[in-house]
C-alpha cells in the first residue's frame, strides 16, 4: 500500500500539457485541475501569496498596498505567484503597477474571472496573457486509469491518481466548493434552491438546455436558473454549447447544450456517485470526455476554433461541429462534424446520416466517428476512430 507521502509525490510530478507562459500570466481553470501544483512544478517562484489562507487573505484584502512591501526584495525578472487572485479583485491594480515599475513577472491563479470582471477588476490591460489548464486530457491520464474508468469518474487529478478515495473525493468536491465556497464569496445566496438546481444541471450534463424544465423540476424560478447557470459558466464549472444553424431545415434547433468541465463532477451533481450508472449516462459522460478533450486541445495548442452542435428537432443531430474556416467575402464557412457514440461496435447507418448531411451543405467539409470500439474505419466517407487513435490524430494536427 503506498503511503501518503507517496501518493502526494505522484500529484507533484504528473505532467502536464500546457506550456506556461514566458512572461507575467493568469491561468484559470475550475478548483482542484492542478493549478497550483503545475505553477510550482514549471515555475523558481521568489514569493508565493495564497489567498485561500486567511493569514494572507485577510491583511491584503484590508491592504492591498502591502504587496509592495512582500516584494520589495525582489528583482527584475523575478516571480511571484499569487493563488486565487480572483479573491481580492483590486489586487490586480497593485500588480500592474509593480510590474511595470519592477518588471517582476507575476504568475495568477484563478478559478473564477466573474469577480474580477463584475468588479472592474485591472485584467493587467494585455500584459499578462491569459491560458486555462483543465482536468486531466487523455495523453496525461492514460498510463494511470482506463478509459472506462476516465468516462465513469472523470479526470481530476486527485480522482485519477487516488483512485480508492475517488467517491469521497467527488462528494467533498460538491459540498466544500460548489455548495459552500460559491456563497462564501457572495455568488449565491441561499444554499437550498442552488442544491436542487445543481443536482437536475448533473442529471440533464450533455443535453440541450431547457431551462423551463430545469425550473420545474427544481422548483426555482426561471431567471434564477439563468443566473445559476451563468454562475457556473463563470466559474469554469460549465460551458453552454451553442447551436449553428445550417439552414437546412424550419426546425434546426438553436438552444444550447450544457456540459459540465468534468464527467466526473457532473455525475456527483446529479447525487449518482453512489449509484450504479448505465449506458445511456456513460453515453453522455463519454460525449461529455470527448467534448472536453477537443475544447483543451483547442486552448492547449492555440487553434482557437469555435465549436457548436447540430440539431433537427425530432431528427438529425451532429454531436459537435469544429469551424475549420470562418467565412469571409471570398469564401464560405467550412466546418468538421463529430459523431460520438459510446459503443464498441459502429453502426453504418451512423455514417451514412453523417454522409447525407455532408451532401447537404457544402459547408461541412469532413466527418468522423468517434467510438470505444478498436478498430478504425472507413464507411460513405466517414472516418471512424477510436477513442485513442482520434487523440492521437488530434495531437498530430490531423483532426483540425
Amino acid at each position: 500500500m503506498k503511503s501518503k507521502k507517496t501518493k502526494l509525490n505522484l500529484m507533484v510530478y504528473l505532467p502536464r500539457l500546457l506550456a506556461l507562459p514566458k512572461k507575467s500570466f493568469l491561468l484559470f481553470g475550475p478548483r482542484g485541475t492542478g493549478k497550483s501544483t503545475l505553477i510550482r512544478q514549471k515555475l523558481q517562484s521568489k514569493l508565493e501569496i495564497n489567498l485561500l489562507k486567511s493569514s494572507e487573505f485577510i491583511p491584503l484584502s484590508q491592504n492591498p498596498s502591502l504587496l509592495r512591501e512582500r516584494v520589495d526584495h525582489l528583482k527584475s525578472g523575478d516571480w511571484v505567484f499569487i493563488d486565487e487572485v480572483q479573491k481580492i479583485p483590486s489586487l490586480l491594480d497593485e500588480v500592474h503597477s509593480l510590474y511595470e515599475e519592477k518588471r517582476l513577472n507575476f504568475a495568477l491563479s484563478g478559478s473564477s474571472a466573474r469577480k474580477l470582471k463584475r468588479g472592474g477588476a485591472n485584467l493587467l490591460a494585455g500584459r499578462a496573457l491569459q491560458v486555462n489548464l483543465f482536468p486531466l486530457v487523455h495523453n496525461e491520464y492514460f498510463n494511470k486509469v482506463s478509459l472506462l474508468d476516465a468516462i465513469d469518474w472523470g479526470t481530476l487529478p486527485a480522482v485519477v491518481m487516488d483512485k480508492e478515495n475517488r467517491l469521497e473525493t467527488l462528494s467533498t468536491y460538491v459540498e466544500t466548493y460548489l455548495k459552500q465556497e460559491l456563497i462564501e464569496e457572495g455568488l449565491i445566496r441561499k444554499l437550498e434552491p442552488f442544491i436542487r438546481f445543481l443536482k437536475i444541471s448533473g442529471v440533464y450534463n450533455a443535453q440541450i438546455l431547457n431551462v423551463e424544465n430545469i425550473a420545474r423540476e427544481s422548483h426555482i424560478g426561471r431567471t434564477t436558473v439563468d443566473k445559476y447557470f451563468d454562475i457556473l459558466e463563470d466559474t469554469l464549472i460549465g460551458a453552454r454549447l451553442p447551436a449553428l444553424r445550417l439552414g437546412l431545415s424550419k426546425k434546426e434547433l438553436v438552444h444550447p447544450k450544457f456540459y459540465f468541465f468534468d464527467q466526473g463532477v457532473a455525475r456527483a451533481c446529479a447525487g449518482l456517485i453512489y449509484e450504479d450508472i448505465d449506458n445511456v449516462w456513460r453515453g453522455y459522460s463519454f460525449e461529455t470526455l470527448v467534448y472536453n478533450e477537443v475544447k483543451a486541445y483547442n486552448r492547449y495548442k492555440a487553434k482557437n476554433r469555435e465549436i457548436f452542435y447540430y440539431k433537427v428537432s425530432g431528427g438529425t443531430e451532429i454531436d459537435l461541429l469544429v469551424e475549420l474556416n470562418k467565412k469571409t467575402i471570398s469564401k464560405p464557412q467550412s466546418l468538421l462534424a463529430v459523431e460520438i457514440k459510446f459503443s464498441k461496435k459502429w453502426d453504418s447507418r451512423w455514417s451514412s446520416n453523417l454522409n447525407a448531411i455532408q451532401k447537404e451543405t457544402p459547408k461541412i467539409k469532413r466527418s468522423i466517428g468517434v467510438y470505444t470500439g478498436s478498430e478504425v474505419l472507413h464507411q460513405n466517407g466517414v472516418t471512424v476512430y477510436p477513442f485513442k487513435s482520434f487523440i492521437e490524430e488530434l495531437y498530430n494536427g490531423s483532426i483540425f
